[in-house]
């Protein structure tokens, strides 16, 4: 046998598999899909049996074949409460925002923004899965407050900063509530605007529209800044409780199937609080739109064309009205303001003006000592009505002892009351507060008779009473019932100053002598106020009756400054200058003044004399201890060597009948009606302004003759 035949028989089932490979490879191909197709029968099997299982209410909260328990239990983390406080009134609305947002079991903390590096720690919170909420307040000249100066300087720096970027913050969760004062429209809640922009622009997004807080009373929304604050608040924690759940904005309709961006988020930052957050969208005319929307879209438009065209010719009959029509106008005293005032004690007239008690009237009626203005000028203080025909102010002064309760205003824009209904409420009211002291032990027979006839007015109550566009028909019924005239303006009134006819004594405030302080301590609302306020001494110095500088001195900020009130006094040549320390009458959310503030006695004589010492024909006439009060009088009305502080009030209404009957011919100045100042109130009097008929001034003298005062 031929070897070669073995060898080829033995080999050949091998390449009998050779030639058929093909068939075989088919083979194992068919057999791994019949696998494949068997697995994925059986996984989809199982799947639809633990489907079965899941309960409906969980089985809703499948998305994309997901379930989605987990990533609602992570919606919300906790909130971050950030504010900005100068006064403490943003700080006290974090608090009570913080304990709203405890109420619903979610982690909280407050943070000053003071001690909060933005730059370390603000990127955290895209991912933190927080609910950030900035509470901040807005300042003078529109800057933020102390505390949060550095980090609204960062978020505007980073917002403009490329290496940032638009989507530094995509992911972040914030709400903004702004505090502000809508007298300063220029300004008006700048601070909270801006941070709501700022972080707009680094791609955060807002869950609640920003809220705006108003300190102006009559122009706030709700009638105060806490009403507004509260309602803000409770979208706040309506919106938060919202995305607990994991609810959405709702789809305006807009958007095509499976790619709708609605999302937890609102509008953008230019929105302001008075916008809806459900408004609907409308699509821009300048992207692809289908042939069947183009007719909805412009039956969009030609509404809105419609609504802006009657709301423009609104606005222009509005303007268009008679502006001296006092009915078509809005009363000064909001409900909220009468409520705040009558708590304060405040005998509310008409719609603008006011009279209240003082207590140096109450201390005068027990026939104790009377106020500062007794002991220099001879008022007697339980004759003495105290009252406004205008509880508006241009000024915000930080030591306003009426913690700004009253509204603010740079002209004349409420309704107005006629001054003879104004004087003749002010007069019955004033009684009215007088007879409940009848019997009250302690109280004089004859200070309670005197008392009930009214002998003297100080319009120096609340606000700004030369704002009052019928001022001067008011002093004249005053003269006309025998009633002297105390006016005190804050030097921002110029030309209304020129205007005034003559009072008994006209005041002007020169809380400051400096541009920097004056905007400091009176935060006056015009722009122009450095210049109204020196127009305001160069008006004074033109008068012919009695004018007074009244400087009030603040520990601190404006005791350092005494060159510059010497140039003020030469400026405005004033016939006295009362110079007293501040007044500090309890925390202000309003104001940073403390005690720290308050001048003692003795540091307050040292200023006197300090600044006397600058102004030739001044000297030191008169002081009231109790008040923290001095009186630098000019020489002129020092008489043979004697002080001729005093007022003779009989003879100041002799001399203005004789101006009005002639016309405003006879004028008289201010030494024409003087009275000889008592030695008990002279600068040095061993008893230092005790008036020797008060009862406690007697006490304390039993052993000594004081006949001879």
């Amino acid at each position: 046998m031929d070897p070669s035949l073995d060898t080829w028989d033995f080999s050949s089932p091998l390449i009998s598999l050779w030639i058929n490979r093909f068939y075989i490879y088919l083979g194992f191909a068919f057999g791994i899909s019949l696998w494949i197709c068997f697995q994925i029968v059986i996984r989809k099997q199982d799947k639809n049996s633990k489907e079965k299982s899941v309960p409906k209410a969980t089985r809703d909260l499948m998305t994309n074949g997901y379930i989605s328990l987990q990533k609602k239990d992570i919606l919300v983390s906790g909130v971050k409460i950030f504010y900005g406080s100068q006064t403490g009134t943003a700080k006290g609305f974090a608090a009570s925002l913080a304990e709203a947002v405890t109420s619903l079991g979610l982690p909280v903390a407050v943070i000053n923004l003071q001690e909060y590096d933005p730059d370390d720690h603000l990127v955290e919170e895209v991912t933190s899965k927080n609910v950030c909420a900035f509470v901040v307040a807005t300042y003078t000249d529109g800057r933020p407050t102390e505390s949060a100066e550095w980090f609204c300087k960062w978020l505007e720096e980073a917002s403009s900063d490329f290496r940032f970027g638009k989507t530094y913050l995509k992911g972040m969760r914030y709400a903004v509530f702004g505090l502000g004062n809508s007298a300063y429209a220029n300004h008006f809640n700048k601070v909270g605007k801006n941070v709501d922009k700022w972080l707009w622009m680094l791609g955060a997004h807002r869950v609640v529209a920003r809220g705006e807080g108003d300190c102006d009373v009559v122009k706030s929304k709700h009638g105060s800044i806490e009403a507004d604050f509260r309602v803000w608040k409770t979208k706040f924690i309506s919106r938060l409780q919202a995305l607990r759940k994991g609810e959405r904005k709702p789809c305006g309709g807009n958007c095509k199937k499976g790619q709708c961006e609605s999302s937890a988020e609102e509008e953008p930052f230019e929105s302001t609080s008075e916008e809806e957050s459900g408004t609907e969208d409308h699509q821009n005319l300048n992207s692809v739109v289908d042939v069947e929307d183009l007719g909805k879209i412009m039956n969009c438009v030609k509404k809105e064309k419609r609504e802006k065209e009657h709301q423009e010719e609104k606005s222009t009959l509005v303007r268009n009205a008679v502006k001296g029509e006092a009915s078509e106008r809005r009363a000064m005293i909001t409900p909220a303001l009468r409520e705040a005032l009558t708590k304060q004690g405040y005998q509310l007239i008409g719609s603008h003006s006011g009279v209240k008690l003082c207590r140096w009237t109450k201390s005068m009626l027990r026939g104790r000592g009377g106020c500062y203005k007794h002991t220099f000028y001879g008022i007697e203080s339980h004759r003495c009505m105290e009252t406004t025909p205008s509880l508006a102010c241009a000024n915000k002064c930080v030591f306003c002892w009426r913690h700004h309760t009253n509204p603010v205003g740079t002209e004349w824009r409420w309704k107005m009351d006629q001054p003879e209904m104004i004087l003749k409420e002010a007069i019955e009211n004033h009684q009215s507060m007088i007879k409940q002291f009848k019997g009250v032990p302690g109280v004089r027979e004859d200070r309670f008779e005197e008392g009930m006839m009214v002998k003297h007015c100080a319009l120096s109550l609340v606000g700004e009473p030369i704002m009052y566009p019928e001022i001067n028909r008011f002093l004249k019924l005053l003269h006309e019932c025998k009633i002297s005239s105390f006016l005190v303006t804050n030097a921002q009134f110029p030309v209304e100053i020129r205007n005034l006819k003559p009072v008994t004594q006209l005041y002007v405030s020169v809380d400051a002598s400096t541009k920097d302080s004056l905007k400091k301590i009176d935060r006056p609302l015009f722009k122009d106020f450095w210049q109204r306020f020196l127009n305001s001494l160069k008006a004074l110095a033109a008068k012919q009756q009695r004018t007074v500088y009244r400087l009030t001195l603040v520990k601190a900020w404006n005791v350092d400054e005494l060159q510059a009130y010497a140039e003020l006094v030469t400026l405005g040549n004033p016939d006295f200058i009362e110079v007293k320390g501040v007044t500090y009458c309890g925390e202000s959310s309003a104001s940073s003044l403390t005690m720290a503030n308050v001048p003692w006695h003795e540091e307050v004589v040292h200023f006197v004399r300090e600044l006397v010492a600058l102004i030739p024909n001044y000297e030191i006439a008169c002081e009231h201890e109790h008040s923290n009060c001095l009186l630098i009088a000019h020489t002129r009305f020092k008489i043979d060597g004697e002080w001729w502080t005093w007022i003779d009030y009989n003879r100041f209404q002799e001399l203005v009948q004789e101006y009005e009957d002639s016309g405003g011919l006879a004028n008289f100045s201010a030494k024409d009606y003087v009275a000889k100042t008592p030695l008990w109130a002279l600068f040095g009097a061993s008893e230092r302004g005790f008036d020797p008929k008060d009862t406690r001034y007697q006490r304390k003298n039993k052993s000594k003759d004081i006949s001879g005062c």
